[in-house]
């Protein structure tokens, strides 16, 4: 009996990237501990089918797949982290409805995991997509906006706001503060660039750049995006972040639902940033340290036998 299956993208199987890094290490480490696995391609129409077919475990790349012997894997957000989840990844992941309290996390602990993320991204400017070396000229005390593409992912279905909505909801308010706009690296929509440029024109706190992430996150006061990874590298920096989609990581961030409700949402990430009421310390120790699996930790496989364990299969 196959112990684990692990759907993956082509490329994985291909040995050329897409998951690469994880994958085949993940394979080698669960053989290494006398559990069978085997590999096949991730195909979404068919994927429950092939898991109500045996009794295997199963690991679905960048899946929504919910069954008792299925687990959902993908990049959480910051490398190396990864999803092991029952439900989904990122914001469709079950890490969303989960109750944090930042009372529950050592101090010193959660310091010291801080401390490295810090280390590892912050102080080498490091983010999920390359980022440009060269340091521009952002302003200080800025509202700093991060866009996500949406030809390359469903981001229709976790927006509360589109992104020109958004921007407009941003523009509208009675705030002299410049509203620095970073295009995602992946959006190729020349009509966006465009819309963006024609609303810099008419309104000069407008700024669109191309700078790296860290660099903007330094100098904000505020960070707004739908539901994107910026919004966890923005706790690293400790700037308050304004959601205005579903995200799995909204605990400690302010979400706004509406584009009348932006003003209120602003409002309040600045107000808890003067009271320092955001645990950003406590909270990334819990999603990442607990919630999240880091494949490098010695313990990566025991946690994972574990948290299958907990779903009533053994693999051992």
């Amino acid at each position: 009996m196959v112990g684990v299956v692990l759907h993956v993208p082509s490329a994985v199987l291909a040995g050329n990237g897409g998951g690469e890094r994880f994958y085949p290490p993940f394979q080698r480490a669960l053989r290494a501990r006398g559990i069978k696995t085997r590999m096949v391609l991730h195909n979404r129409e068919t994927a429950l089918a092939e898991i109500a077919a045996d009794d295997a475990f199963h690991i679905v790349d960048h899946g929504r797949i919910q069954h008792p012997r299925a687990l959902n894997s993908a990049s959480a957000y910051l490398m190396p982290f990864r999803y092991l989840d029952p439900q989904g990844v990122r914001g469709f992941s079950s890490l969303g409805a989960v109750r944090f309290d930042a009372a529950d996390q050592d101090p010193a602990q959660a310091a010291a995991f801080f401390a490295m993320l810090q280390g590892r991204f912050v102080a080498e400017r490091q983010s999920r997509y390359d980022q440009p070396d060269e340091i521009l000229d952002i302003p200080e005390q800025c509202i700093a906006v991060f866009l996500q593409s949406e030809t390359h992912r469903k981001v229709g279905e976790t927006c509360h706001l589109t992104m020109r909505h958004m921007i407009k909801a941003l523009l509208a308010r009675d705030d002299p503060r410049p509203i620095v706009v970073k295009p995602h690296p992946r959006d190729t929509d020349l009509d966006t660039f465009g819309w963006l440029a024609r609303k810099a024109k008419k309104d000069a706190r407008l700024q669109i750049l191309p700078a790296n992430i860290h660099d903007m996150l330094a100098r904000a006061d505020v960070v707004v995006t739908i539901n994107s990874a910026v919004g966890i590298e923005a706790m690293l920096h400790r700037v308050p972040v304004v959601l205005c989609g579903s995200a799995d990581f909204h605990h400690i961030c302010e979400t706004v639902q509406s584009r009348d409700g932006m003003e209120a949402g602003v409002q309040r990430a600045e107000a808890r940033k003067v009271a320092d009421d955001w645990p950003f310390e406590a909270y990334l120790h819990w999603f990442y340290g607990q919630m999240c699996f880091d494949p490098t930790a010695p313990d990566f496989i025991d946690r994972f036998i574990a948290r299958v364990a907990a779903q009533g299969y053994d693999l051992l």
